[in-house]
C-alpha cells in the first residue's frame, strides 16, 4: 500500500516514497588517515657527542615498534598497548622494479577470510596465487612455485595504539597520544602469534574492542647470523573496556577506511583487467593479420 500522507517521524519510509533514499549513496565519506605500525628490525643510528667528539651510535635498538604518522613524525617504543577494533585478511606480493619501473606491491582487497578469491590491483586474483587448495605443491611448474612463495597472507589489524615510553627518531622521550593505526602482519609466525589473541576472544565470545592487547617483541636468528623480531602478544581478559560514542564513531571510521581501500583496489583491478583484455584482442588481431594465405592456382 502506497503512502498518501507525510510522516515526518519516519524519515526512512518517507525518503523512499519521495525518491530521495538513494541520493546520498554515491557520496564517499573520507576515511580517517591511519598511522602504520611496524616492527623495526634494524637499529636506528644517530650522532652523539662523546668527550667532545661527534660519534655514530645506536639511538633506537632493533626490535622496537615503529609508528609512522602520515605527513608527520615517526615514533618508537619497545612495547605497545593495542585496542583492536577489527581485523581483515588479504594477500600481497612485492615486485622488484626493473629499469624505469619502481618497486611496487600487488595487493588484494581485504576480506574477513581467505577462503575466497580476492581481486588484486594487478587485474588478477590473489596476487597470482592459484585458486583452491593445492594438494601437491611440488607438482606445480617451477615458476608457479616461485610465485606462490612470494605471496604473503596478511592479517590486517585496525585499532588504536598507545606507545609505552615512546621516543622520537633521535631516541629522545616524547609524549604520544593514543593513535588510530593499521598493522599489516605478514610474517608467517607473526601471523599466527597475533591471531592467537583473536582466537581466544572468539572462543570467549568477546569483541576485540572490549579488551587491550600488549605487544612486545622476541628476537629470532636465521642461519646467516642476521636477526629479526616477532611480536609477542598478551591479551588482558580481566578488564572489559566500555564502549562510548567515541568508540562507536571510531568503529565506523575503520569500516569506512576498509571500504575506501577495497573500492580503490577494485577500481585498479577493473582498469588492469580491461587493459589485459585489450592486449589479448590486439594479439588476436595481430595473429589474424600475420596469417599468410597461399593462393591456389
Amino acid at each position: 500500500m502506497e503512502l498518501t500522507t507525510i510522516d515526518t517521524n519516519n524519515y526512512a519510509a518517507m525518503a523512499k516514497a519521495m525518491g530521495i533514499a538513494n541520493e546520498t549513496s554515491s557520496e564517499r565519506k573520507q576515511a580517517s588517515t591511519l598511522a602504520r605500525l611496524r616492527i623495526n628490525h634494524s637499529p636506528v643510528m644517530g650522532e652523539a657527542e662523546v668527550k667532545g667528539k661527534t660519534v655514530n651510535m645506536e639511538v633506537i635498538s632493533g626490535g622496537t615498534y615503529r609508528l609512522e604518522v602520515p605527513d608527520g613524525p615517526t615514533y618508537y617504543a619497545e612495547s605497545v598497548k593495542i585496542r583492536p577494533y577489527l581485523q581483515r585478511f588479504m594477500y600481497k606480493r612485492f615486485v622488484r622494479g626493473m629499469g624505469d619501473s619502481p618497486n611496487r606491491y600487488v595487493k588484494t582487497v581485504m576480506a574477513d577470510n581467505l577462503n575466497i578469491d580476492l581481486k588484486d590491483n594487478d587485474g588478477g586474483f590473489n596476487c597470482g596465487k592459484p585458486a583452491g587448495y593445492i594438494q601437491d605443491f611440488k607438482s606445480l611448474p617451477e615458476k608457479t612455485q616461485e610465485l606462490i612463495k612470494q605471496i604473503k597472507r596478511v592479517r590486517v589489524v585496525l585499532g588504536t595504539v598507545e606507545l609505552v615510553n615512546a621516543t622520537d627518531t633521535s631516541g629522545n622521550p616524547v609524549d604520544v597520544d593514543e593513535t588510530a593505526f593499521i598493522w599489516e602482519v605478514d610474517n608467517r609466525d607473526a601471523f599466527k602469534n597475533v591471531g592467537g589473541a583473536f582466537t581466544q576472544l572468539a572462543k570467549m565470545k568477546r569483541l576485540p574492542v572490549q579488551h587491550m592487547i600488549t605487544a612486545n617483541t622476541e628476537e629470532r636468528k636465521i642461519p646467516t647470523g642476521a636477526v629479526f623480531y616477532l611480536p609477542v602478544v598478551s591479551l588482558d581478559v580481566t578488564k572489559t573496556l566500555e564502549l562510548t560514542d567515541k568508540e562507536q564513531g571510531m568503529f565506523g571510521d575503520f569500516m569506512q577506511w576498509v571500504n575506501n581501500y577495497n573500492e580503490y583496489i577494485i577500481n585498479a583491478w577493473a582498469d588492469k583487467a580491461n587493459s589485459h583484455d585489450d592486449e589479448d584482442d590486439e594479439a588476436i588481431v595481430d595473429g589474424i593479420v600475420d596469417i599468410e594465405v597461399e593462393e591456389v592456382a
